[in-house]
């Protein structure tokens, strides 16, 4: 069958047999099982094809594709959120597709049309819609990802690719308290790079330091800049926001750093709040001495997983630093304002919310 949205012809094969009654959404691990559906759609012959929904499955591809020798990929992270009415949500999901049509424009990869993106995507949201969780702090994770199918070992952009949408039911990303170390050998992007796309290759890049913190005792990496290591820059995967009394500072974005979705809500949300903000370079000079002053007072990772990871301690040339326990945090604030956008818990003044009918 095949349906007709506004712009947009999408074939769909539903899945004969569906996977529903193998979720246990009480338990929910973070984008480890899959609903029954995915969106397909290819690019060949110098145009996007017809997108396709087809039962969720394995792909085919000749070893010679070139996302295996030389990392054209790219991707997004997007939820779909379900109300006490069970009306469907998504937030500032443009942003997204804008944002991966500037991942897509860095790494040479055709900039696929909106509305591939959001017809495809809300005509997989209403097929697979009994997957999205209900349960608290639970949501339907949605990967939109697109990479190079195209064949040859030649060292040039692809003439093929692929973009998918995939989803999986999902509980909390992080639990419990998260501690970090400073990171003074290795980095995540440097000026001129990818830093600011979300290609694959960057996170690729990140596991290795990532791990030799972990042995340490930390869960994750702050990263800093490439040439003195001075410059506090992300949290892991995630925009960093530090609080020294009560304002609030995060870094600028950059071709370095990602240009967050939850980062910008934050800001005006922030500042609607009468939060004092700054978006400026924070040095980690000033971070380990507002640490020792006792005016640091709050550090987190902003992002689509988490939305907000408050951080509870960090490492820095083999000293750790505890951050106060607040009662009204920072953290604790803005995540609720965020999340009852996001569920319709709340007035949506920004227009942030998007309905997807059912």
């Amino acid at each position: 069958m095949s349906v007709e949205t506004k712009n947009v012809t999408i074939s769909i094969e539903k899945a004969k047999i569906s996977k529903i009654d193998q979720v246990d959404f009480d338990n929910l691990k973070f984008g480890s099982v899959y609903t029954d559906h995915m969106l397909v759609c290819d690019y060949r012959n110098g145009a996007w094809q017809a997108p396709k929904i087809m039962p969720y499955q394995s792909i085919a591809l000749d070893p010679s594709a070139k996302v295996f020798h030389y990392g054209q990929a790219i991707f997004e992270g997007m939820k779909a959120y379900k109300d006490d009415k069970g009306d469907i949500f998504l937030f500032r999901p443009l942003e997204n597709q804008k944002r991966l049509n500037i991942s897509a424009k860095r790494l040479a990869i055709p900039e696929l049309p909106e509305d591939i993106f959001m017809e495809g995507l809300t005509t997989l949201l209403q097929l697979d819609s009994d997957f999205i969780p209900t349960q608290e702090g639970s949501s339907l994770y949605i990967r939109p990802f697109m990479f190079a199918s195209g064949n040859g070992f030649h060292a040039s952009p692809a003439d093929e690719y692929k973009f998918i949408i995939a989803c999986a039911p999902s509980g909390s990303y992080f639990s419990g308290k998260v501690k970090v170390l400073i990171e003074q050998t290795y980095s995540r992007s440097a000026n001129g790079g990818v830093g600011f796309a979300k290609a694959g290759g960057n996170y690729a890049g990140q596991f290795y330091p990532t791990q030799l913190a972990i042995e340490k005792g930390y869960n994750q990496v702050i990263w800093t800049d490439d040439t003195e290591h001075e410059f506090i820059e992300e949290a892991g995967a995630m925009n960093i926001f530090v609080r020294i009394n009560d304002t609030l500072i995060t870094g600028p974005t950059s071709d370095r750093i990602l240009d967050g979705i939850t980062r910008k809500s934050i800001l005006e949300i922030a500042k609607d709040n009468n939060i004092p903000t700054e978006v400026r370079k924070i040095t980690v000079t000033e971070v380990v001495n507002a640490a020792k002053d006792g005016s640091l007072k709050e550090m987190f990772g902003a992002g689509t997983a988490a939305v907000i990871s408050p951080i509870a301690a960090f490492g820095y040339k083999g000293t750790d630093y505890d951050l106060p326990e607040l009662e009204n945090s920072y953290a604790t604030k803005l995540k609720k304002l965020i999340t009852d956008i996001q569920y319709n818990k709340s007035e949506d003044k920004y227009g942030w919310r998007y309905k997807v009918n059912i």
